[in-house]
Formats: C-alpha cells, structure tokens, sequence
C-alpha cells in the first residue's frame, strides 16, 4: 500500500529532543513526553520532559553534580563514587531517576570512572557528537532531562565492545531486581506493516516507527519521500532478550519482506524502502551477518540477498499519524 503524503498542516511537530536531548523553553516542556523504559517494571511509560532553570537545578544538586550534569563537566578519575555493587540493582540518572545501566553491567576499566557494556534500555539514553577540545567523542545524555552522564567508546568488553564511560556524581544506585531491554532497528519496506509485525511479538516491548541511514537532519515524511535524503523507513524494536533473542528477530525480519529486491518492497519503489538491518554494537553485527549468510546457503531464495548491514546511527522518529498505524487503522498487518 503506497502512502501518499499528508499535507502539511495535518503534519505532527518531530520532538527532536528525543534523539538530542537538552532542555526546551518551560513554557513548551509541559506538552513534551518522550519514551522511557522503566526497568523495574519492564514496561514503556511515555514521560514528561523534566526541564528546570538552572536555579532550581541548583538548589536541588551538589555543586560538583550540577557541573558535571547541567555544564557538561568531568569528574576527576580518582574522584568516582559508583562503587561496585554487592547486590545487584539500577543506576538512575541523579536529576531525574530515569534508569539508565544495570549492576551485572558494570565493568573495571582500568581508567578510574564506572564503565558498563551497555545502558539498561538503549532508548533512556542519548547518544551526541561531541568535538570539544579538539577531540571526536561521543556524549551519552539522559533521555528525559538532558544531562551528561559522560561518554561512549568502542573499546569495551564482549558481546557488546562498548565502554560506556559514565561519571559516578551523575548516578544513584537504587537495590533491587530489574528487567534490562535490547533494541534492533529494522528496514524491510512500508514502516506501517514492519512495525506491527514486529510489535505483536511475545517479548517485544515497544515499537517505534521512524527514518534512519540518511544524510539529512531532521526529515519530515515528505522529505523521505522525495528520495532525496538517503533515509530508509525503518522500525526500532525494544525487546526482552530473556523472552526473544536477537537471532529471533532476525528470522522474523527475513520472512516478512522480500530481502532479495533492491530499493523496493511490492509496488512501494524508492531507497526508502530498502532492506536493510541496523546494528547497534558488534554482537548484532556479527548475529545480522550470520543470519544473511545462512540465509543465502539455504537455497531459499531465488536471488542474490540485497539487504544491507549497516551501523546504526541517528533515528527520527516519523510523524505521530505512522505510529501503530495498521493497529489504529484495523487494516491487515502487511502493507505492500
């Protein structure tokens, strides 16, 4: 099923804040909830934005927190407070309790800050650029209330290689038992019947529809239509991997399209609507490129597999109208 585009006017405003973080003017906060994972309960809740001016921040941290969080400072190594846990439980992000890295994740790293392999739901953080003093890093900033937590590198320990760098006066360790949450994105067509497929899964948490793998910032859907981004519609998949596995969902995303076509799904054409499997860390590359490979030794197919793999990188989420649409709409769960 083609989608013809919506005028403009009928168009949702992208809450960009989703995937950059930072604070938006109080007077637009209120209306503003993003996706948060809480880890306690395994479940999405939609969340209010919190922002606050810098005053009440500071009444409500300590100096050495509010630097660190609010004017994006570094602790001294020597100075880090996230002490290995003996029981295990949650790291939250200190401004806002959001949960951000679980216990059993925590690592030494030798470099005198707490390091973990991977965040507890990948969709309670933010991931930025960031070429501050002459250096290409990556800042991770908490979802909710834009604080710096600290940085991400690619130097960490199995199945992830991530180092996730986090400041100790950014977090609180809260006991308890917690449910982590693992995130795919795929492209295989219309995001419509992608997402559902995926989203009436036994172990799949949330969906969410969007553009990925592009070259323009910030795309609306008419963008992406105009073949002119680079972006593919895709769909992120936060999952429970003590319910569903990554390789699971690697075999649904293989049946529901036609990963032998190029730059089409059916009668929807355009580089939008390539195949494609975004990773995320180095197991999902190695699990995606596996999956394609026995996939072509099968004999299954009648052609070459054209389905790339590529690093996943910015998301924006599409319109609020393309969110669950085939749910919204009661049509069947394919739409090409």
């Amino acid at each position: 099923m083609h989608k013809q585009p919506v005028p403009k006017r009928h168009v949702p405003i992208l809450f960009l804040l989703v995937i950059f973080g930072g604070c938006m003017a109080s007077s637009d906060a209120a209306a503003v909830k993003v996706p948060i994972y809480d880890a306690k309960a395994g479940a999405v809740k939609e969340m209010l934005k919190v922002d606050r001016p810098n005053s009440e921040w500071k009444n409500v941290l300590t100096p050495e927190q509010y630097r660190v969080t609010r004017q994006r400072g570094t602790e001294k190594p020597s100075g880090g407070v996230c002490e290995t846990p003996k029981e295990d439980g949650l790291y939250e992000c200190v401004c806002c309790g959001t949960d951000l890295f679980g216990a059993s994740t925590k690592f030494e790293s030798g470099t005198g800050w707490p390091s973990f392999w991977t965040p507890v739901a990948p969709i309670n953080i933010v991931l930025q650029e960031d070429i501050d003093f002459g250096m290409e890093r990556v800042d991770v900033i908490c979802a909710r209330c834009g604080a710096h937590l600290g940085h991400v590198f690619d130097d960490g320990p199995m199945p992830t290689g991530k180092r996730y760098c986090i400041n100790g006066v950014a977090l609180k360790f809260v006991k308890g038992p917690y449910k982590p949450a693992q995130l795919a994105i795929f492209a295989a067509g219309c995001f419509w019947g992608v997402e559902e497929s995926f989203r009436t899964l036994n172990g799949v948490i949330w969906t969410r529809a969007g553009y990925t793998g592009g070259n323009f910032k910030n795309p609306t859907y008419q963008d992406v239509c105009s073949h002119k981004t680079g972006h593919a519609e895709a769909v992120q998949v936060l999952f429970d991997p003590s319910v569903i596995t990554y390789s699971q969902l690697l075999d649904v995303f293989w049946k529901i399209h036609d990963p032998t076509a190029v730059n089409r799904q059916g009668a929807d054409i355009g580089s939008n609507y390539r195949s494609a499997i975004f990773y995320r860390n180095w197991e999902q590359e190695k699990l995606a490129k596996e999956s394609r490979d026995r996939l072509e030794k099968s004999g299954k197919l009648k052609g070459k597999i054209a389905t790339q793999i590529t690093k996943a990188g910015v998301f924006y989420p599409a319109e609020e109208y393309h969110q669950q649409y085939i749910l919204k709409h009661n049509l069947p769960p394919q739409c090409h």
